[in-house]
């Protein structure tokens, strides 16, 4: 009995011993992870209050690109930058993981200025629904949180974390899985200038390339196709695809360590408001998706009337869009159609109206609508709120007031003639409960909405029909992750008109 007594103390002894040394070994292994990835740019979370409604099961990630020249980036980038967001993508994850949908926001959408905090040594910016700004302005207003806040109020759409990398981060990201593959159509000599200019300098045909040249592809703009922001949105699509199966192919979503390596070679790079427990848990639930369930997409865009080398949303298609995201409606597979994407989709040309359905002759594109708003209530006065979403929608707001009288529990749309009625449609269109009133003497061409205790905020944007949403993806640029070497969706050789077949010498 002593002997096994003392043989017992002994394993009970040394099973203490080795869970210690396992504890010690465990908590010194994930000290050693957090010092590797101490370099992340943490960023607090917005605030909760009026943010768009949180649908249950689907991840929205807020992918930015700064052009920050601080450090290595200056030296890769040039003397020029505004620590603008000059790369900004809505990445919609369903709720099975199953299937992503990219949704790229052209930079030089113009947008009403949204209220933002100081951070990280950035002024911030107060709300003004009056006054405008580029979209890629709103990173160096406020930081990634800023950008955030205004494409939840311009979409609508729930951002549940936003990532942001700079130029060195994106060139870990190649490097670490293995390079891409690209394909051109004509060779490309970017020469870097002192103003412009990538450095990107390939033969026609097909190539792997690199992080550093992959960023020079990523930048490209000048003397290729028309020099605009959103053609090289088509380009960037592409190389994003070949991103997506660099990163299938090298088994990099199946491997924890793998992911790990990622995150700690961009670590300094990257700045988020993820956990570094959620970014793995993001990447590895993504480890059964494969490259025709990875969708890209423009979000429809229009010429900005007051500026041709701006955009703004084009609608109601924007909207259209957006409410397919935020519902986590599918959008319907890429490919040819009486859509079919042209390659002078991206000179800045307006595709034309999508089919609204019957109502169509009934309502004016939200651009036509000239709209004052009222405050009717004895309550709060959300007139500037009302005001600054409309704006966002694309609605033509003239001014702010108050009505002749308060007491008004229900909002609203007054209108003059019946010529007026088709504007009064569309902005009732934009309440949950408003009804219209003809009212005689107002002024010929703008609409009145006068807002009642009850209105707290816009109905939420909705579709105006299912072919609205069926013809997006081709409008629009749309394009899958399996995309193969389409060349001339992308790229416009000297002297060939825009939209006729190339060939390619990629085989």
């Amino acid at each position: 009995m002593r002997v096994r007594s003392r043989r017992a103390r002994i394993l009970g002894w040394t099973s203490v011993a080795l869970v210690a040394i396992l504890v010690v070994v465990t908590v010194g292994v994930y000290a050693a992870i957090k010092l590797e990835i101490s370099g992340i740019t943490h960023v607090p979370t917005i605030d909760t209050r009026n943010r768009p409604p949180r649908y249950i099961g689907a991840l929205n990630i807020l992918l930015l690109g700064s052009d920050t020249r601080t450090g290595r980036n200056g030296k890769i980038g040039g003397p020029n930058g505004c620590s603008c967001s000059d790369t900004i993508m809505v990445a919609h994850i369903s709720p099975g993981r199953g299937g992503i949908a990219v949704v790229s926001i052209p930079r030089d959408t113009v947008v009403p200025l949204y209220s933002c905090s100081p951070w990280n040594g950035l002024p911030g910016q107060p709300a003004d629904p009056h006054a405008v700004e580029r979209i890629n302005a709103t990173l160096a207003a406020g930081g990634p949180e800023c950008v955030r806040e205004t494409v939840e109020q311009q979409t609508g759409i729930y951002i549940n974390d936003v990532i942001e990398l700079n130029f060195t981060g994106f060139e870990h990201v190649i490097n670490d899985v293995g390079g891409v593959n690209v394909c051109l159509p004509f060779a490309i000599d970017n020469v870097i200038t002192a103003s412009e200019g990538s450095g990107l300098d390939l033969k026609a045909g097909r190539h792997h390339i690199n992080g550093r040249v992959a960023l020079q592809f990523w930048r490209t703009r000048y003397n290729v196709a028309d020099g605009s922001d959103i053609a090289r949105i088509a380009r960037d699509q592409y190389l994003m695809a070949e991103i997506v199966k660099g990163v299938l192919h090298s088994g990099l979503l199946r491997s924890p360590a793998k992911i790990f390596t990622v995150i700690r070679d961009i670590a300094n790079a990257m700045t988020t408001d993820a956990s570094d427990t959620d970014l793995l848990h993001i990447a590895t639930s993504l480890r059964g998706i494969s490259a025709r369930d990875v969708q890209f997409i423009t979000a429809p865009w229009v010429s900005y009337p007051d500026n041709p080398n701006e955009v703004q949303f084009a609608q109601p298609q924007a909207d259209a869009l957006f409410w397919a995201i935020a519902h986590d409606t599918a959008l319907p597979p890429t490919g040819k159609s009486k859509h079919h994407v042209r390659a002078d989709t991206f000179k800045g040309q307006n595709n034309g109206p999508i089919d609204a359905g019957p109502a169509a002759n009934m309502t004016l594109p939200p651009s036509e609508v000239k709209v004052m708003v009222l405050n009717g209530s004895r309550g709060a006065d959300r007139s500037n709120q009302a005001a600054a979403r409309l704006t966002s929608r694309g609605f033509n707001v003239v001014g702010t007031g108050y009505a002749a009288t308060t007491g008004y529990r229900k909002s609203v749309i007054e209108y003059g003639s019946i010529a007026d009625l088709p504007a009064a449609r569309t902005l009732r269109g934009q309440f949950s409960s408003a009804r219209l009133s003809l009212t005689h003497g107002l002024t010929a061409g703008t609409v009145d909405v006068v807002l009642g205790s009850s209105f707290t905020k816009l109905a939420p944007p909705k579709p105006t029909s299912r072919a609205s949403i069926a013809s997006l993806s081709n409008d629009y640029g749309g394009i899958t992750a399996s995309v193969a070497c389409r060349n001339s969706a992308f790229f416009s050789a000297n002297g060939t008109p825009h939209g006729e077949s190339q060939s390619c010498p990629c085989r």
